[in-house]
């Protein structure tokens, strides 16, 4: 946004998506390629915006440039401009730069991802817990698991005594069933 601003883009002309860049069928991006109209212009913070992988990055360049014939400024590569060089050596260019950071892009989130796996795997044998802490159980928690077997008490009723949901209920009352 920082960039955009700077840029004085007007803020109903900048498309954001908050969820993630797995694919195109993102509502934001799907907004700006109606919108887009011949000799538009598209900043783009960054190459790896436009995809996941080598193929997409150069499958929505070429949809951009070539389909809807707009302009692509790419902040963080000044080379990768397509208002510059519109001649046959310029086009070359931009398109050979552009194949190699996507190429470069691609292999970097799958740097990243290899690393990530490795850090949670290292973590994981040193003992690392990931996600919510349990929620602990009350005191009277197996008397309460007695009068549920009993059928005195439904589990809907448990849970909510306990502050659980039902399936916390149940996860709950199966490991203490393995315990016994």
């Amino acid at each position: 946004m920082n960039a955009m601003k700077e840029l004085e883009v007007p803020k109903k002309n900048i498309f954001v998506d908050k969820q993630s860049g797995k694919d195109f069928n993102r509502p934001m991006y799907q907004k700006l390629l109606k919108k887009l109209r011949e000799e538009d212009l598209v900043y783009i913070k960054s190459i790896d915006r436009l995809g996941r992988d080598y193929e997409e990055i150069l499958n929505q360049w070429r949809v951009l440039t070539r389909e809807k014939k707009v302009d692509i400024v790419v902040l963080d590569m000044p080379l990768l401009d397509t208002r510059r060089g519109k001649d046959f050596l310029g086009t070359f260019i931009a398109d050979l730069v552009l194949q190699l950071l996507s190429f470069i892009a691609e292999n970097e989130r799958k740097n990243i991802k290899q690393r990530q796996r490795e850090g949670i795997e290292a973590a994981r044998l040193r003992g690392v817990k990931f996600g919510r802490p349990p929620k602990p159980l009350p005191d009277n928690f197996e008397q309460l698991y007695h009068k549920w077997l009993a059928k005195e008490l439904s589990a809907t009723e448990i849970a909510r005594q306990c502050d659980f949901t039902s399936a916390t209920f149940y996860n709950k009352a199966k490991k203490l069933q393995e315990k016994q």
